[in-house]
């Protein structure tokens, strides 16, 4: 993917985010996640049932890369089962970490490859991430 895509793919969410805004709905997961070195602060609520993902809100103050990475994170695993998210996250970390991945599980999320040029972005990139793998891994207890 060509470093216009991705910008142009970033701005969309960013301006055009997916599922902003809270529901307060009590069969929604929630959490907050934020980033103590900046602004971004997220809230998320999460939906899951029978072992798949069916609803992801997300709302809160944020940077450009937070807010798109919050709209793309949810593009991409509304749909996915607990297992499939997982992977999905696991290879997003390696991306983020330099590390081997799968790009072809990530779809859009594949715009934050070069994230790691930018130290400074990463976390504002992982945060709503985070808050995903926390809420799967409560699940699992």
């Amino acid at each position: 993917m060509d470093d216009n895509l991705k910008r142009s793919i970033i701005l969309e969410h960013y301006q055009n985010p997916k599922n902003r805004g809270l529901l307060n709905d009590d069969s929604y997961m929630k959490i907050n996640m934020n980033n103590e070195s900046c602004i971004d602060e997220v809230n998320l609520e999460v939906k899951v049932e029978d072992g798949i993902i069916k609803d992801i809100r997300f709302d809160g103050e944020a940077c450009a890369m937070c807010i798109s990475s919050s709209s793309i994170m949810i593009s991409t695993l509304i749909g996915k089962t607990i297992e499939v998210a997982e992977e999905i996250l696991h290879n997003f970390f390696n991306m983020l970490d330099e590390k081997e991945y799968n790009a072809e599980v990530l779809e859009e999320a594949n715009v934050y490859s070069d994230t790691y040029k930018q130290p400074n972005r990463k976390k504002c990139v992982l945060l709503p991430w985070w808050g995903i793998e926390a809420i799967l891994n409560k699940l699992e207890q």
